[in-house]
């Protein structure tokens, strides 16, 4: 068993957290907002700390799962960053999506202090992080990583090194490229179901038993038929985490033509209020074009 700090306890980080706590690890948490961490320390039984840096002394691993680039830069780096706490030879797992860019960045100054540091962005939304069933994909060093993977074992269902400082990043990015598309073609599939006078939930049952079915169609058709999407992974992030694909793109000259266009749907789901919807409101935007 590992002394484990966790950084970030958001919708996904506070139950990750608490699998690391149960599976028998030793967890000291930091969130932005103090009262949230002492919460879980309440819940959980482990112990929570004001800074970064105080919650990563004497920790072998140190897990985060934040916002976005700056983020990530401001609990790792800085007088109370985690960094300046953690002891050499300790590991740092980040889970948040963020830029290849800002994983390399940090990956390299990890390495100047004797630091470890592993990409591994995570997908199975907030339900998969409440079962401990997540999909983690990492980016680092072979040897960092063979010590990392027992420990994120406690709330993963599978854990894979890709390859080098930034793979898991690119990878995160290749779900997200094919979860917009997914997310497209099955609002397009249930509003032409709607708007043709069909069942739209006897439809579901039997073409997702052929090639269309994806989990997005298992897990996402009925509260889209229902009208409901006050839960799983909000538009603002999806939009936060196709930019830097199509940043990233841009780069390494790849074409995204769907992603773009998607990108923009999101955009206009947003226009109508629906930052903090659940991806699958894209059906939203079709339905107000009526």
């Amino acid at each position: 068993m590992a002394k484990c700090a966790f950084l970030g306890l958001g919708v996904m980080g506070y139950p990750m957290a608490g699998h690391l706590q149960k599976a028998g690890h030793q967890v000291t948490v930091y969130n932005r907002t103090a009262a949230k961490a002492e919460k879980w320390a309440a819940e959980h039984g482990g112990t929570s700390a004001p800074t970064p840096r105080e919650a990563a002394q004497g920790a072998d691993f140190v897990m985060s799962c934040v916002g976005n680039d700056d983020d990530l830069r401001s609990v790792c780096l800085g007088d109370d960053g985690a960094f300046a706490g953690m002891a050499k030879g300790a590991i740092f797992v980040d889970h948040t999506t963020v830029s290849a860019k800002v994983t390399r960045e940090l990956q390299a100054t990890a390495k100047e202090l004797g630091l470890g540091f592993v990409d591994a962005p995570i997908s199975g939304g907030q339900a998969g992080a409440e079962n401990g069933a997540l999909s983690v994909m990492c980016g680092g060093d072979q040897a960092e990583y063979d010590k990392a993977e027992p420990v994120m074992d406690a709330y993963s269902r599978i854990c894979r090194r890709i390859g080098d400082s930034g793979a898991g990043q690119m990878t995160k990015m290749c779900n997200q490229i094919a979860i917009a598309g997914l997310v497209q073609g099955l609002s397009e599939a249930l509003h032409f179901a709607e708007t043709a006078g069909l069942d739209g939930r006897a439809v579901v049952e039997v073409i997702s038993q052929g090639a269309a079915g994806s989990w997005q169609m298992s897990n996402r058709y009925e509260t889209m038929l229902d009208d409901h999407f006050d839960h799983g992974f909000a538009v603002d992030w999806m939009r936060k985490d196709l930019g830097i694909c199509l940043d990233t793109a841009d780069e390494t000259g790849a074409s995204l033509p769907v992603t773009a266009l998607v990108d923009q749907f999101y955009k206009d789901v947003q226009k109508l209020g629906g930052g903090r919807w659940d991806t699958s409101s894209l059906i939203k935007r079709l339905r107000a074009m009526g």
